[in-house]
């Protein structure tokens, strides 16, 4: 019994692999490049850039501007409460996890924004991603045990510095442990460049419906989720994944 438990404990969910997050992270990166080239010269992933702009209209008096910024940070403000309260009821009324459901839910929104018009008010984009990039967010939390954002970079970016730092004040360690979660860092800032570059040719060749190439990924985390939840995590619905 000890045996299996020690084994449970070491199992990570699929909705915890790495692969999974670097596979979001490079959509997070698609998407990046999709609402500033297309949907208004903004990174919807992340509200620091629309409390900045919001406090600059205030500051300019320019009030309607800045009360307009209101708008995408309450739809990430309502994507963090959906997020936060959903997971139970889902697991316990549906064959699936949240985390599934969720990524079916952007796929449905991609489907959406792939459908409007180049003339449609890019407000429409950007709302419809900062909901969804908060809810995943705050779904996918930790890759394997390490804590990491699949929306942006900043954070990967601090955490691949201190892995740099701690390579130098260890130099004559053998065992270096923080390494692998300094490689974990790399991979997720390579993956959401590369979403970028991606997302950068489509968009150059397809505008508005390049968004459905995420569909392709999204596909495949969506499978590997929910042949996850209805066979080998079947039992194991009511373990939360880490970081939560």
């Amino acid at each position: 019994m000890k045996k299996d438990n020690e084994t449970n404990a070491m199992y990570y969910l699929m909705c915890e692999r790495t692969w999974i997050y670097y596979t979001l992270i490079a959509i997070g990166g698609f998407f990046g490049a999709y609402t500033y080239l297309l949907r208004g010269n903004v990174f919807c992933n992340a509200q620091t850039g629309n409390v900045v702009l919001m406090g600059m209209a205030l500051g300019a008096g320019k009030w309607r501007e800045g009360v307009y910024y209101l708008i995408p940070i309450f739809a990430y403000l309502m994507g963090a409460f959906c997020s936060e309260l959903l997971p139970n009821p889902i697991k316990h009324r549906l064959p699936m996890r949240w985390d599934t459901l969720l990524i079916a839910i952007e796929m449905f929104v991609v489907v959406v924004l792939g459908f409007l018009p180049e003339s449609a008010p890019v407000q429409i984009s950007q709302v419809a991603i900062n909901f969804i990039a908060s809810m995943q967010y705050n779904t996918f939390r930790q890759a394997q045990g390490v804590a990491v954002a699949t929306t942006f970079a900043t954070n990967h970016i601090r955490q691949i510095g201190i892995g740099l730092a701690k390579e130098v004040k260890h130099l004559k360690l053998k065992e270096k442990e923080f390494r692998k979660k300094m490689l974990v860092h790399l991979n997720m800032l390579l993956f959401f460049a590369a979403g970028a570059v991606v997302g950068t040719v489509f968009c150059n060749l397809l505008v508005g419906k390049a968004i459905w190439i995420t569909l392709i990924p999204f596909a495949v985390l969506f499978a590997a989720l929910l042949h996850a939840d209805l066979t080998t995590e079947k039992d194991l619905v009511e373990r939360k994944p880490s970081g939560h």
